[in-house]
């Protein structure tokens, strides 16, 4: 067709650009997740992550505000607790540490979605997101026996006034268990986030830092997914859809954009994917030292994220990408 079809026509004015764009990023698909950590007037910077803090409540709540501020919907919060056992029993303890800054949140920010991480490797000794157990002389984690211990967590992050539960720990059966006690404990309004197909990925590393969630011994390629298998990823969100999860999550992102547009297809509820701390690191790191443009890679990976089926986008550069958006 060339030279009557030219493709740059459309390219040559920046006006025109915007209007032929396909892919439109809004701050209503952000969400920005925190971090909260024990202590008072705490904001102290995660080195593997930079640009983002541990916060203590009250300093939570602050960023809350700011964040609400940028016009970002909604926060996801993990917690770090005071102390640690081999059950990870902090993790529903009514007055906890995720309890206090959903309260803190809502109190400072009511205007914000709370979104809870549902899991239990921040808060056991060993690190693993359930009960471990011994097999062939590995660590295994027993599947059923954390069931109940992930549903008493999304029941306390709910009575605390969570507005979504989002539970990352890939037990099988854990969103039927966590509806369950919900629809029991009278929260059948409250919606289930479900991390459907979360990879066994390298790209968590920083985050493990940031959460102080390492394994002590073995590692998650037991219950996490194997980055190899697409049609296990679908079958596991199809899985949690059933079983009563109202979004599913994709995770890491970017190295699940092809999982996403088949999920886009393939499913109606909301999609989120997750921007890991990897996927953040690397662009960070990489800008530091001159290697690439921040801004830019930051709104490529985020607009590709979008483009292929994201409605939500859990990801640490939420507030700057806020700020862009507003100019």
């Amino acid at each position: 067709m060339f030279p009557v079809h030219r493709p740059r026509r459309l390219r040559d004015h920046p006006v025109l650009r915007r209007m032929a764009r396909e892919t439109r990023l809004h701050r209503e698909n952000l969400i920005c997740p925190l971090f909260a950590v024990p202590g008072k007037g705490v904001r102290r910077e995660i080195a593997s992550l930079p640009g983002q803090f541990h916060l203590s409540v009250d300093r939570l709540a602050e960023a809350a505000k700011a964040v609400a501020g940028l016009g970002i919907p909604a926060v996801l919060l993990f917690g770090l607790p005071e102390t640690k056992n081999p059950e990870g029993s902090g993790a529903w303890a009514e007055d906890g540490i995720v309890p206090r800054a959903v309260r803190a949140v809502k109190q400072a920010a009511p205007e914000l979605a709370v979104l809870t991480d549902v899991c239990l490797c921040e808060y056991t000794t060993h690190g693993h997101c359930g009960v471990p157990v011994q097999r062939q002389g590995q660590v295994r984690v027993d599947n059923d026996a954390t069931l109940p211990l992930l549903a008493r967590t999304a029941v306390a992050h709910a009575r605390a006034g969570a507005d979504m539960v989002a539970p990352s720990d890939m037990m099988d059966g854990r969103v039927a268990a966590i509806r369950q006690a919900l629809d029991a404990a009278g929260f059948t309004h409250l919606p289930i986030l479900s991390y459907a197909a979360k990879h066994a990925s390298a790209f968590y590393g920083p985050f493990r830092e940031a959460a102080d969630s390492a394994p002590q011994e073995g590692d998650r390629a037991g219950y996490q997914m194997d980055p190899a298998n697409g049609r296990e990823a679908l079958a596991e969100m199809a899985a949690d859809w059933q079983e009563g999860a109202d979004a599913l999550m994709v995770k890491p992102a970017l190295p699940c954009l092809d999982l996403l547009r088949q999920a886009r297809r393939r499913f109606t509820v909301p999609l989120a994917a997750y921007q890991v701390s990897g996927e953040y690191a690397m662009i960070e790191a990489a800008a530091a030292r001159g290697w690439l443009d921040r801004d830019r890679a930051m709104w490529e990976t985020l607009t590709a994220i979008r483009r292929a089926g994201a409605d939500w986008i859990v990801t640490y550069y939420a507030q700057a990408a806020a700020r862009g958006l507003r100019a």
